[in-house]
């Protein structure tokens, strides 16, 4: 029998964590099921290095100015970002405008600037006729605002953590919710109550490696301290979609392809995408 296939729908594989490694990291993912990875932009200036990646190694990504950039970025960097998506809107390798989105957790962030930038890329995004990937951190309330406004392609709302509501609104704008690490900590009771309770076509797998580790991963801020590393790599996914697959009552390959038809369903391009 084949083994369960996955799709990560959210991995910083540019990230410098995995700058000694990467290719053994994109092995170790391979090795585990895990057969296709979206790599998100977080700026303009790492635009090139994931849509590399993503070539290289027969992934996907998405273009796009995350929140907790916004302060940094240029006024014309939202110029770039549409000539960088008129430049590669035939490669079928680019999926979705992302990440994008509101934090309205980080203290100091512009929050003017932060709306600003995010109504804006939903506009491009429905300009482009592609889907969206949002950062939501405390912050699910005005992004649904701006979606009921600028209504689009739908995509995926990114390690959602908010009310049930909430989530269903999400759903209800055409949006796939996404589960990972935190999944994993028996603590994260709300977290696990959506996992288990939500639609099972409302629900995509990640990792937003190589942050939000499992638990199995975590380290106490004493041990980070001390030098301890907690990386989270795109390898770990099916380890924590088995948490998932218990709280549902589901086997592995279920959940499996579930939560592959979900990512396909979100982001479209990814159904184009064979190898």
């Amino acid at each position: 029998m084949m083994a369960a296939m996955w799709t990560d729908t959210h991995c910083h594989l540019d990230a410098p964590e995995f700058d000694a490694d990467r290719g053994d990291v994109v092995l170790r993912a391979r090795a585990a099921g895990v057969a296709q990875v979206v790599v998100p932009a977080v700026e303009v200036a790492n635009f090139e290095t994931v849509r590399a990646l993503a070539h290289a190694h027969s992934f996907a990504y998405a273009l796009g100015i995350h929140p907790l950039y916004v302060d940094r970025a240029r006024d014309d960097d939202l110029q770039r970002l549409r000539e960088a998506l008129l430049a590669h809107r035939d490669d079928r390798r680019l999926v979705a405008v992302g990440e994008i989105g509101l934090d309205h957790f980080v203290p100091g962030l512009d929050p003017v600037r932060q709306e600003h930038f995010y109504l804006a890329q939903l506009e491009l995004a429905r300009e482009f006729e592609l889907p969206v990937i949002l950062h939501v951190r405390r912050s699910a309330d005005t992004l649904l605002k701006h979606l009921r406004v600028v209504q689009g392609w739908g995509g995926i709302a990114h390690a959602f953590n908010g009310s049930e509501q909430q989530a269903l609104a999400f759903v209800g704008l055409g949006f796939r919710l996404g589960f990972g690490g935190a999944t994993t900590f028996e603590r994260a009771l709300q977290i696990r109550r959506l996992a288990q309770t939500l639609p099972m076509e409302a629900i995509v797998l990640e990792t937003d490696a190589p942050d939000i580790p499992p638990h199995w991963l975590y380290r106490t801020a004493e041990q980070r301290a001390a030098g301890v590393t907690s990386r989270n790599e795109p390898g770990e996914l099916p380890r924590i979609a088995a948490t998932l697959a218990e709280l549902r009552g589901l086997s592995l390959d279920e959940l499996a392809a579930a939560t592959t038809a979900n990512a396909r369903a979100a982001l479209p391009g990814l159904a184009r995408l064979t190898g």
